[in-house]
């Protein structure tokens, strides 16, 4: 259930249940959810065909008259530091930093009026070098 809320937290939370959730009935397998660390943090990260993902979840609430994309929202800071993130992850988890991995957004508009949620996912929306 979609409550009318205006606290980003909340609505960022909120997207990301959603993301999982849609994930999931697409044949995702979620491996992690928030990681975390000074320099940022990746939504979720999950597999699929043996394939690794990180996804980045971009959560706005409909506002009335105002069309707008929240993957307009990753700017090319926020990219780089997506990028950077991944490669702490591979570090971290000991995958060679060359294995082959890509960034999705999944872009979620949610309408509190209609109690629903738009979500468009873009596949490899960002390429893994600057």
């Amino acid at each position: 259930m979609i409550k009318k809320t205006e606290n980003p937290k909340i609505i960022g939370n909120f997207g990301e249940k959603i993301g999982s959730e849609y994930l999931r009935k697409k044949g995702y397998k979620i491996l992690e959810r928030n990681f975390k660390k000074k320099w940022g943090e990746i939504d979720i990260i999950g597999k699929k065909n043996g394939n690794l993902i990180f996804f980045e979840i971009k959560t706005l609430q409909q506002a009335q008259g105002k069309p707008f994309s929240p993957e307009d929202e990753i700017n090319f800071k926020k990219k780089n530091q997506l990028r950077k993130m991944a490669q702490i992850y591979l570090s971290e988890k000991r995958i060679s930093k060359n294995a082959p991995y890509q960034i999705d957004i999944l872009s979620i508009v949610l309408n509190p009026a209609f109690k629903t949620a738009k979500i468009s996912h873009f596949e490899n929306a960002i390429e893994d070098r600057c």
